[in-house]
C-alpha cells in the first residue's frame, strides 16, 4: 500500500475517539481488499449532491468497491450534478433562512439540500426529458429494466454526454457504469424521478408500470450476486448513513440462510458505518453493530466499526487513506 501525505497525516494524528475509529476502519478496509476480499458500499443521505463522487469514483476505478446499494436520490443526483453543476446555487448561510427565503427559492425553482440548491429546470426536468424517452421506448417494446439501467442509457446518450458540466471522472455512477459493477436501488420510487415516473404512468405516457423493475427484483439479483461472489471471496459492508440503503442489502444474508434455508451462507466479513445518528432505541441508523449479530447479518468475530461523524467529511478521508493518497 502506497502512503501519500493524507495517509501519513491520518496515521500520525488520528489516535483517539472518532479519529481512531476512522483510521482503524480504513486500515481494516485496506486489509480486507488486500487479502482478496470484496466490498459493498451503501449510500444514504444526499452524498451525490455532496459530490462524494470525486473520491468514490476513484475507489471504483481502483477496484476498491465491487457493488453499490444506494437510494434513488443518490442515483439521480449524481447525474443532476453532471449536467447542471454550473446552475447549482450554494447557500452558505442556510441556517439563517426564513420561511420567506425558502419560498423565494421555491419560486425560483431551486430545491435546497442543506447548503446546496438543485436547479429544477436545468437538472431534474432536463434529465426527465431524456429518461422519459427511454421509458417510453422500453414500454413500446415491452421491455423492462432496472432504474440504474435507464440511467446508464441516459449517460450513454451523446446529447447528454456533450452537456456534462463537470469532469466525468468525478461521477461515481459513470465510473460504476464503466467498471460494470452491480448496483442495487431499493425504494427507487422515493425519488424525484421515481415520482415523475409515477406521474407518467398516471398520465398514460408509460402504459405498463412494470416497465421499471422493482425492489423485490433487486433483492433477487442481490441474492444471486452475493451467493456467487461470496463463494469466491469474503464480502465486506461499508455503510454511509442508514435507512433503506443500508438495511436492504445487509438483509440478503439472513434471507438466504433463514428464508431459503441454505446452509453455510457466509455473513458479511467486515462492517463499518459512518453516521451522525446517536445510539438510540428502535433506530436502525443508531443501532450498534453487535445488534446485527442477533439478526444473522454479522458474526461475533466480524471486524466492526462505527464512526459517529459527518459522512461528507469522513468518507473522503477514508477513501484517501485506502487509496494511499
Amino acid at each position: 500500500m502506497t502512503t501519500g501525505p493524507i495517509t501519513k497525516f491520518i496515521k500520525h494524528h488520528y489516535r483517539h475517539f472518532n479519529a481512531a475509529a476512522l483510521k482503524d476502519a480504513a486500515q481494516a478496509y485496506s486489509d480486507h481488499i488486500e487479502q482478496g476480499g470484496k466490498m459493498m458500499v451503501t449510500l444514504a443521505g444526499a452524498m451525490s449532491t455532496a459530490e462524494l463522487g470525486i473520491s468514490l469514483a476513484e475507489m471504483i476505478r481502483a477496484d476498491k468497491v465491487h457493488a453499490i446499494t444506494c437510494t434513488g436520490a443518490n442515483l439521480e443526483e449524481d447525474v443532476f450534478n453532471l449536467v447542471a453543476h454550473d446552475h447549482y446555487r450554494r447557500i452558505p448561510n442556510w441556517r439563517d433562512l426564513t420561511p420567506q427565503d425558502e419560498q423565494q427559492l421555491l419560486d425560483n425553482h431551486l430545491n435546497r439540500v442543506t447548503d446546496t440548491c438543485i436547479p429544477e429546470m436545468e437538472a431534474m426536468r432536463a434529465i426527465e426529458n431524456f429518461i422519459l424517452e427511454e421509458w417510453m421506448k422500453a414500454d413500446r417494446k415491452r421491455e423492462r429494466h432496472f432504474p440504474h439501467e435507464y440511467f446508464f442509457m441516459v449517460l450513454r446518450n451523446p446529447k447528454v454526454r456533450n452537456s456534462f458540466q463537470v469532469d466525468r471522472q468525478h461521477s461515481w455512477l459513470h465510473a460504476a457504469m464503466e467498471k460494470n459493477i452491480p448496483l442495487f436501488v431499493p425504494g427507487w420510487e422515493d425519488s424525484t424521478l421515481g415520482n415523475m415516473y409515477a406521474g407518467h404512468c398516471i398520465s398514460g405516457d408509460v402504459r405498463d408500470v412494470h416497465t421499471v423493475r422493482t425492489g423485490i427484483e433487486y433483492m433477487i439479483e442481490l441474492a444471486d450476486w452475493y451467493t456467487r461472489e461470496s463463494a469466491k471471496a469474503p464480502i465486506g459492508f461499508f455503510q454511509i448513513g442508514g435507512g433503506i440503503a443500508g438495511d436492504f442489502p445487509i438483509c440478503v444474508v439472513p434471507m438466504l440462510h433463514q428464508d431459503l434455508k441454505r446452509e453455510n451462507v457466509p455473513v458479511w466479513a467486515y462492517f463499518c458505518q459512518i453516521s451522525d445518528s446517536t445510539t438510540s432505541y428502535g433506530s436502525y441508523s443508531g443501532a450498534v453493530p453487535n445488534e446485527k449479530i442477533t439478526w444473522g447479518k454479522l458474526a461475533v468475530d466480524t471486524p466492526k466499526f462505527v464512526i459517529e461523524s459527518d459522512a461528507s467529511i469522513v468518507a473522503p478521508l477514508m477513501f484517501a487513506y485506502i487509496l494511499g493518497w
